[in-house]
């Protein structure tokens, strides 16, 4: 076991950054209490460099809305940025790395009522759901369809209001994502997501956030554990598995990432003008010449 990624609120807080309305209490770390328009996050200080690995989640979500009257959920994150709220889940949109989402609210399905079926749903999810997302920073989450677009696999869940812990494991093992859940009070995992082929960077680091909206949710964290795993590999899988600079996923293509366009300042932009010109001017002398010396040719041929 890796010690600083035990007991987040016990002890290793120096190791730990809260941001938002995330709150240190006795037991657990609440990310977001159950009020609306409420976001906050919990976020290690320590790069991860292991090469396999497996993080724990002991988490519990609770609050006084019933049936689908409550949201959002949570998300726990190995990304290359860290720190950075935003409309997902309470983190950055276009994200770099691995997300676990923890959705309680069914976007997708109140939008299909809204909209009285004029379309064929599909396959209808049963919430809270589990989902995986790879993003080379290319992606957006699709809020409307509860990230189905982008989505390596999922399950349902059912986490809200139990009275016994929850749990969730986070696998990562010669390229190969496994995300299992113990939610059932029984001390077993139960398979949720399983994906190989995912290529993640080594250097990036842990988090966990939530959002709530209109709705909302007490979402608490008890605890993150963090194993290294000890994994024989052959000197074939040693060459296939070298270190990887930026997540991606085998034989799912991920929109490949453009630099941003360096606005000009004032001075570039009047020197390109200015030589334009210049460049125009030059053109249309050179031109001039050459065609009056077509027509002396011309008119000494016509003699």
């Amino acid at each position: 076991m890796v010690p600083w990624a035990n007991g987040v609120g016990t002890g290793s807080s120096s190791l730990w950054n809260l941001m938002g309305n995330a709150m240190v209490m006795t037991q657990y770390i609440r990310l977001t209490p159950d009020m609306q328009s409420k976001q906050g996050a919990l976020w290690n200080r320590v790069p991860c460099f292991l090469r396999d690995w497996e993080l724990q989640v002991h988490f519990r979500i609770h609050g006084q809305g019933k049936k689908n009257l409550h949201g959002d959920g949570l998300a726990i994150w190995y990304t290359k940025d860290r720190m950075q709220p935003g409309p997902v889940f309470g983190n950055m949109d276009k994200f770099v790395g691995l997300g676990v989402f923890v959705d309680t609210y069914p976007n997708e399905e109140k939008q299909q009522e809204a909209q009285k079926r004029r379309y064929s749903p599909g396959v209808q999810r049963v919430f809270p759901y589990i989902s995986a997302m790879v993003n080379n920073g290319s992606l957006s989450y699709d809020h409307e369809r509860d990230g189905r677009p982008t989505e390596l696999g999922g399950c349902t869940a059912i986490v809200r209001n139990l009275h016994y812990d929850t749990f969730l494991v986070i696998r990562y093992v010669k390229r190969h994502l496994t995300v299992m859940m113990d939610i059932d009070g029984k001390h077993e995992w139960r398979d949720c997501i399983e994906v190989p082929g995912v290529r993640l960077p080594r250097g990036y680091y842990f988090g966990t956030s939530s959002i709530t909206g209109d709705l909302s949710d007490n979402h608490d964290i008890i605890s993150l554990k963090l194993f290294e795993l000890t994994v024989d590999r052959t000197p074939e899988e040693e060459k296939l598995h070298r270190d990887v600079f930026m997540p991606s996923v085998d034989n799912m293509k991920l929109p490949e990432m453009t630099a941003p366009l360096v606005p000009l300042s004032g001075l570039a932009l009047f020197l390109i003008v200015f030589f334009s010109l210049v460049f125009s001017v030059f053109a249309i002398v050179i031109g001039i010449i050459l065609y009056n010396k077509w027509q002396e040719q011309s008119r000494k041929r016509f003699y």
